[in-house]
Parts: C-alpha cells; sequence; structure tokens
C-alpha cells in the first residue's frame, strides 16, 4: 500500500472498514434530506446548511466505527450539525457586519407579492429575528418534533433552559405578530 490509498491486491480494501462504509454512505443517502433540513432551519441559509451538514458528515464518517454503534445516530449527527454551525458563527461573526434593513431586489410586478408569500417563508422570517439559542430551541421542538429532554441532551443544555428559550421565543414570536398586525389592521 503507498500512501495510505488501498488497492485490488491490498488486504485492507476487503476489511470490515469496507462495510462500513458502505453502512455509512446506505446511512447518508436515507437521512440526508432530513439532516440538511434540519440543518437549514438551525442556520437560516441554503450554504450555510450545506456547509454544516457537510462538515457533520465528513466528521461522522471518520467517526463512523463508534457513531453507527450509537443508539439515536440521527440526534449524535443533529448535535454535530449544531456544534458545526456554531464553530463557523463563532469563527466569522467578526467578519459579517449586521445591517439594520437589508435591500431585497425587485422581484419583478406579478401582482400582490405579499398573496405570493408563503406561510412558512412568513414563519421563517418570524423564526430569523430570534436569538440563535432561542430559534434552535423552537426548530427542535416545532419542526423537528422533538421533547423538551431530547432538545436538552442535544443542545447540551439543562431541561428548564430549553423550556425557558422556548416559552421566551414563543413570546417574542406572539408580540411580533401582534405588533404587526396593529399596524396593518
Amino acid at each position: 500500500m503507498d500512501g495510505g490509498v488501498a488497492t485490488d491486491d491490498d488486504p485492507v480494501a476487503d476489511s470490515p472498514a469496507t462495510g462500513d462504509a458502505d453502512d455509512f454512505d446506505a446511512w447518508v443517502t436515507a437521512r440526508a434530506p432530513s439532516l440538511l433540513r434540519f440543518a437549514y432551519l438551525m442556520t437560516g441559509s441554503r450554504d450555510a446548511a450545506e456547509d454544516s451538514l457537510q462538515t457533520a458528515l465528513a466528521k461522522a464518517c471518520e467517526q463512523w466505527a463508534r457513531v453507527r454503534r450509537m443508539d439515536d445516530r440521527d440526534a449524535y449527527v443533529r448535535r454535530m450539525i449544531v456544534n458545526a454551525h456554531v464553530s463557523w458563527w463563532r469563527k466569522f461573526r467578526r467578519r459579517e457586519s449586521p445591517v439594520e434593513q437589508v435591500w431585497e431586489q425587485d422581484r419583478g410586478h406579478y401582482g400582490d407579492v405579499a398573496g405570493r408569500v408563503s406561510e412558512h417563508d412568513l414563519v421563517w422570517r418570524l423564526c430569523e429575528s430570534l436569538p440563535a439559542k432561542q430559534r434552535a430551541s423552537i426548530v427542535l421542538r416545532y419542526y423537528e418534533d422533538l421533547s423538551y429532554q431530547q432538545i436538552a441532551r442535544l443542545l447540551d443544555t439543562p431541561e428548564a433552559t430549553v423550556r425557558s428559550h422556548v416559552h421566551r421565543a414563543l413570546a417574542t414570536l406572539r408580540t411580533t405578530i401582534e405588533q404587526q398586525e396593529k399596524t396593518d389592521g
């Protein structure tokens, strides 16, 4: 074996690790859409979601012999996605400067734009306004339908703190919606 590459004549190519790779590929094929959806809901950006998912899956692949023996692989990889996004956020948050108002490109004049905005987009925009920990708790609770205990374990936070994040997020969303209704009506 030269340079760590397995060849047809190499006994490593027929080792159990090859079966691990097949198992990992099958698991990723089955779970990737759900994990990407979760990553998108966590990050708010398709690009950031794909980056976080790729980082998590690369680490999961390296540790697959251990990960495959876990009772809940999905929860473990979700936690890896959260960690990857938090690492990215910590690394790059100083480079990005938030602005007060984002300029939106004209989407054309095809009638009432507000009428075409889906309910999903509206809910997501409201969730984007939440602090990261509250948004993560809301996403895990209502989009992923996890229990408070599962969320606490996934975010490595006490269950009471998760309940507090969800409560505060819902209160913030409620207030925001009421204010929008007052200004619209």
